[in-house]
């Protein structure tokens, strides 16, 4: 086990959500490679999202018109913006390729939102990028654990 690299990789998802939950949203757009792909499937079993129903499969574009909804004040379903706490535990490096690693780790994520707390949980898959002396994300796979469930309040980024 490379105990430096689990750190350093912690590190960095422990700073994403930490950008999310205090609303650093182009702090976290920068987190990205260009051809980055943010996905939260439908399906828990899905494999292929480019061919299958997602709640989000984000290229950059996408991910710039998200945060534009978010912090637009226009969005009925961010309005108003829920609070939220993110935490993030249970880091496994699942493989690592020269300058890629893939991390999996869990997301506990609760909101507030309207006098009502919600709960999501989540495994979150990452595939990053060594980039200077951290990393981009190529892509973040986001499981939630009742996908396939009705779910509440999701117009923010989990």
């Amino acid at each position: 086990m490379n105990i430096p690299l689990l750190n350093e990789v912690a590190a960095f998802i422990w700073q994403e959500a930490d950008m999310l939950d205090n609303e650093l949203y182009q702090d976290w757009l920068r987190l990205w490679s260009g051809d980055g792909l943010y996905i939260v499937p439908i399906d828990p079993k899905a494999t292929d999202f480019a061919n299958t129903l997602n709640y989000a499969y984000d290229n950059a574009h996408m991910r710039e018109l998200r945060v534009q909804r978010l912090t637009g004040g226009e969005s009925i379903s961010t309005s108003p913006e829920p609070r939220t706490v993110r935490m993030v535990s249970r880091f496994r490096v699942a493989a690592e390729d020269g300058d890629t690693v893939t991390v999996r780790c869990a997301q506990f994520l609760t909101d507030f939102r309207k006098e009502n707390a919600h709960q999501y949980t989540a495994n979150l898959i990452y595939t990053l990028r060594r980039h200077a002396d951290s990393f981009l994300i190529d892509r973040k796979v986001v499981r939630l654990i009742n996908s396939d469930d009705v779910l509440q309040t999701i117009g923010y980024i989990l």
